[in-house]
């Protein structure tokens, strides 16, 4: 029959339902901090200046919206 370790099958069974989850995850995060530093970044100018963007903020909101859910649904459903 097989001789392929139980744990081992069932561990490559995994990681073929899901590839890539450890890469994805690590670019979710660097992603969400990015759009979270893009936002300080952002609202420290328009407080300074006083001038606002509104179309450049609203992407940025919605980066700091959208990374994390990714995030959030990347995790083990276990």
């Amino acid at each position: 029959m097989s001789k392929i370790d139980p744990e081992l099958k069932k561990k490559l069974l995994k990681e073929s339902q899901t590839p890539f989850k450890g890469l994805r995850r690590i670019l979710w995060i660097a992603f969400s901090g990015s759009a979270f530093l893009g936002l300080l970044i952002m609202l420290s100018k328009s407080i300074s200046d006083g001038e606002l963007h509104q179309k450049n903020l609203l992407i940025q909101f919605g980066a700091c919206i959208l990374f994390p859910t990714l995030l959030f649904f990347d995790r083990n459903k276990d």
